[in-house]
C-alpha cells in the first residue's frame, strides 16, 4: 500500500465514532439542497421540487481494485467518480455522496486519510457534499461502499430505454485508454513480482494510466446537451465496456444496432499500447470498460443541431430488432458484436476490465 510507513496511528485508538469524526471534521456543505449532512442519524436532503435520483456501488479490493498499484488517494477519487457516472448517465447532476467502508486491521488511520483526500478531492472537483456513511472492520481487505444523490428536473431525465430505430449512436469521448491502463499496471506489478529490483516501465504512459486511476464522470454533458438544445434519446455510462452497454441499450429499447470501426475514437496511446500486447485496438474499444464516457442515441432531426460538437462522436445508429447488434469492420464486412465486458458475478474474472 502507499502510505507513510515512518508513522502509524492504529484505528483501534480512536474507535469508530472517534474515526468517524476525525475523516469528517473538516467537511462543509455547499449544495442549497444539503439542509443537514454528518453528525445525526440521517441527512436530510431539500430537492425543492425536482426528483430525486441514486445510486450505490461497491468496491472490493481484489475484485475491483488492487492495492499493489493503486494509490489510495486515487482509489479515494475513482470511488466517488464511477458513483457520479452513474447519475450522469441519467443526464442529471449528482448532488450529494455517502461513504461507508469496512477496513482490515492492516490499515492505519494515516491510510484511510489518505483514502479520504482522494474522496474529498473528488467531491471539491464536482461540487458534491460527503452527507453521511458508515465504518466496519472486515477479515477480507477493504470494501468502500458509495452511494450518490442526484437532482434533475423531470423533463431532462433519460433512461437507457426510449431509443427509435434509425436514431444515432453516439460516445462522449474514446475507448479502451481505461483498460490499456490496467494492462500496463498489471504487467508492471508481474515484472516487480519477480524482481523487487526492477522500476517500472511507465514513460509516455501518462493518459492511459491517468485513465485507469483518476477517471473522471462526464457530468459536463449535461450541459453540452442543453447548450446543443438536443436530449439524448436513451443514455448510460460505459463501465463494463461499449459492446456490453450497446446490449442494454438495445434491450431496453428493443432495438438492434450497427456500429462501425472506423468511427470508434481511439487515443493513439490506447492504440500503441493494444499492439505492444498484441491486441487488436478495436476490441479493447469495445470491450475494455472503466472509460466512464457516456453512449447514448440522439434523433436524427437533431443532427444539424450536433454535428461539429466534438464531445458528440458519431459510431452507429440503432437498427430494427431483427437486424441484430453489429460490427461493421473497415474492410466493410459485417460482424455480430459479442460483449465481453466485465460481470461482476462472473467466477471466471478476477478484475474489473
Amino acid at each position: 500500500m502507499f502510505e507513510d510507513r515512518t508513522k502509524r496511528t492504529e484505528i483501534s485508538e480512536l474507535g469508530e465514532f472517534g474515526l468517524i469524526d476525525h475523516l469528517t471534521k473538516s467537511i462543509e456543505l455547499s449544495q442549497e439542497s444539503s439542509q443537514y449532512g454528518i453528525g445525526d442519524d440521517a441527512a436530510v436532503i431539500n430537492p425543492d421540487g425536482k426528483k430525486v435520483l441514486i445510486s450505490t456501488d461497491l468496491l472490493v479490493e481484489g475484485i475491483h481494485f488492487d492495492l499493489t498499484y493503486v494509490p489510495l488517494k486515487h482509489l479515494g477519487y475513482k470511488a466517488v467518480v464511477v458513483n457520479l457516472s452513474d447519475i450522469a448517465a441519467m443526464n442529471a447532476l449528482p448532488t450529494q455522496i455517502t461513504v461507508s467502508i469496512a477496513l482490515s486491521n492492516r490499515f492505519s488511520l494515516e491510510a484511510v486519510e489518505e483514502l479520504y483526500e482522494g474522496i474529498k478531492l473528488a467531491c471539491k472537483r464536482y461540487n458534491v457534499d460527503l452527507v453521511g456513511g458508515d465504518t466496519t472492520s472486515s477479515k477480507s481487505g477493504l470494501v468502500i461502499s458509495i452511494s450518490v444523490i442526484g437532482l434533475a428536473n423531470e423533463n431532462d431525465i433519460v433512461y437507457r430505454k426510449g431509443a427509435k430505430a434509425g436514431d444515432i449512436l453516439c460516445v462522449s469521448g474514446d475507448l479502451g485508454a481505461a483498460y490499456a491502463g490496467l494492462l500496463v499496471l498489471e504487467r508492471e506489478k508481474s515484472e516487480f513480482t519477480a524482481n523487487p529490483e526492477m522500476q517500472p516501465q511507465l514513460d509516455g504512459l501518462d493518459y492511459i494510466l491517468e485513465r485507469q486511476l483518476k477517471p473522471e464522470a462526464r457530468v459536463d454533458m449535461m450541459k453540452i446537451f442543453k447548450e446543443a438544445g438536443v436530449k439524448p434519446t436513451s443514455m448510460m455510462d460505459v463501465s463494463d465496456g461499449l459492446a456490453s452497454e450497446i446490449k442494454h441499450l438495445c434491450k431496453q429499447s428493443d432495438l438492434g444496432c450497427t456500429v462501425y470501426e472506423d468511427k470508434l475514437p481511439i487515443d493513439q496511446q490506447t492504440w500503441d499500447t493494444a499492439r505492444s500486447f498484441d491486441m487488436d485496438p478495436t476490441m479493447m474499444a469495445l470491450n475494455g470498460g472503466e472509460d466512464y464516457e457516456l453512449v447514448y442515441t440522439i434523433s436524427q432531426d437533431d443532427y444539424e443541431k450536433v454535428k461539429t460538437v466534438k464531445q458528440i462522436i458519431f459510431v452507429g445508429y440503432m437498427t430494427e430488432a431483427s437486424a441484430g447488434i453489429n460490427l461493421i469492420t473497415k474492410n466493410n464486412v459485417s460482424a455480430p458484436i459479442t460483449a465481453q465486458g466485465w460481470d461482476g458475478l462472473n467466477k471466471d474474472r478476477g478484475r474489473e476490465s
